[in-house]
């Protein structure tokens, strides 16, 4: 089959890395409660918002066998319980067969979390075969600076009716 055109690529892309597959790709219902598994240990937290973002498509488009190779820079407002911004990059492939494709980002992330200010870089690593989806964003290890030093967890994402919302479970140390 023949490869994906730039334009199919960046309607993936946009599909993808609205950063949400659809409300019932990813939804977890969440409480915002805390627990911590012992005494003294890190506290496992949920975090909750919207989110938009605005996705550009950078130069050049890399055209191999089989396959449409893109790139894209990210830029994302985070609201809630989590008030940021990010500045990101995306690779992306599209191939041949309609509803596989796959995409890899990094995204620096600037803000507070739940009252703690500082930054830190969430992993995306997403996979469609034939439509069916699977996606995992996660904190880059010792990524966290400032009052979200320490910071591990991971995010889901979700589109309803057009508005973007995350799920953010995480651990953090109390604070002293």
């Amino acid at each position: 089959m023949k490869p994906r055109s730039s334009t199919a690529i960046f309607a993936i892309a946009a599909i993808w890395l609205s950063l949400g597959f659809g409300p019932a790709a990813f939804t977890q219902n969440q409480s915002q409660t805390s627990t911590a598994a012992q005494k003294g240990a890190a506290m496992t937290t949920y975090a909750t918002g919207t989110f938009e973002v605005k996705l550009t498509p950078q130069e050049p488009d890399n055209k191999v066998e089989g396959a449409t190779l893109g790139r894209m820079s990210i830029d994302k407002q985070f609201h809630g319980d989590l008030e940021a911004t990010s500045k990101g990059e995306m690779l992306t492939a599209a191939t041949g067969v309609k509803g596989s494709a796959g995409y890899v980002a990094l995204e620096h992330v600037s803000g507070t979390l739940q009252g703690r200010t500082g930054t830190f870089v969430l992993q995306h690593s997403g996979t469609m075969a034939r439509g069916a989806l699977e996606l995992t964003i996660a904190v880059v290890p010792d990524s966290g600076t400032g009052q979200l030093t320490g910071l591990a967890g991971k995010m889901t994402i979700q589109i309803a009716e057009g508005k973007h919302s995350y799920d953010f479970e995480y651990t953090l140390a109390a604070k002293p």
